[in-house]
C-alpha cells in the first residue's frame, strides 16, 4: 500500500495526490500539519528536510515532488502520464521546468497580494505580472490546439502546470487573452482529481487566518 504525506494547501503536493488520482493508485493519505509535525521525529525519520509532499511504497521512501511522479511511473506505469515522442517528452519536461522555475518565482508577488500576506508596489506587481505573462505566452505556444500539451492523452507536463490554471485569474492574470489556455484549464477542472484537490474557499481562509496570525506573532 503506498502511503502518502502531505499537506492539501501545497502545490508540491498537489502534483502528487492528482497524479496519485489519475493512475487510480489506492494510497493511505496522512495530512501533514505544517505548523509542527513536520518537525516530528516520526516525519523526520521520513524526510530530514522536513518538506512535504513524502511517499512511501512497502518501505520504500521517496521525497521530492518531482522523484516521487517518476517513481510512480517508473513502478505503476499504467495508465501512463509519460510523453510518448521525441518532440512530446523534450515538450513535457520544459513545462515542467518551466513552471517550477520561471511560473513559481514570477507570482510570488501575485500569491502573496491575493492572501493578504502584504502588499507589494505597484512596480514589483506589474513586474509579477509580465514574467507571469511570459511563462502564460510559452504555455499557449506549447500547447498549441491540442487538447493537452502533448496531445490527447494527459500527460505530467498537464498535471505540473495545471495544479496551478485554476489560480491565474484570481493571479490577476487575464486569461481572456490566452483562449486556448483558458479552454485548457476548464478541461482540467472538469476532471475529478482537479475537482478532489481543489482547495475550499473555506481551506484557504482558514490558512489565510493562520498565517496572519502567525505573522503578527512574529512581528510583535
Amino acid at each position: 500500500m503506498l502511503t502518502f504525506y502531505h499537506t492539501p494547501l501545497s502545490i508540491n503536493s498537489r502534483r502528487v495526490w492528482v497524479a496519485l488520482l489519475e493512475k487510480n493508485l489506492p494510497f493511505d493519505a496522512h495530512v501533514v500539519a505544517l505548523s509542527g509535525d513536520q518537525f516530528q521525529p516520526e516525519f523526520l525519520a521520513l524526510n530530514p528536510f522536513h518538506h512535504i509532499p513524502v511517499l512511501v511504497d512497502d518501505g520504500f521512501t521517496v521525497i521530492e515532488s518531482f522523484a516521487i511522479l517518476d517513481y510512480l511511473e517508473a513502478k505503476y506505469p499504467t495508465p501512463s502520464l509519460l510523453a510518448t515522442t521525441p518532440e512530446d517528452i523534450a515538450k513535457m519536461r520544459m513545462v515542467e521546468m518551466v513552471t517550477v522555475n520561471e511560473l513559481v518565482p514570477a507570482i510570488n508577488p501575485l500569491t502573496k497580494q491575493m492572501m493578504g500576506f502584504g502588499q507589494e508596489s505597484d512596480e514589483a506587481i506589474a513586474a509579477a505580472q509580465q514574467k507571469a505573462e511570459v511563462v502564460l505566452t510559452f504555455y499557449a505556444d506549447k500547447l498549441g490546439d491540442r487538447p493537452f500539451f502533448c496531445g490527447d492523452q494527459l500527460t505530467l507536463a498537464d498535471v505540473v502546470a495545471g495544479t496551478f490554471a485554476p489560480w491565474f485569474e484570481a493571479l490577476g492574470l487575464p486569461m481572456e487573452n490566452y483562449p486556448t489556455l483558458q479552454a485548457w484549464t476548464n478541461r482540467l477542472i472538469e476532471r475529478p482529481a482537479w475537482q478532489t484537490t481543489q482547495p475550499t474557499q473555506e481551506d484557504l481562509a482558514a490558512f489565510r487566518d493562520r498565517m496572519q496570525q502567525r505573522m503578527a506573532a512574529q512581528g510583535q
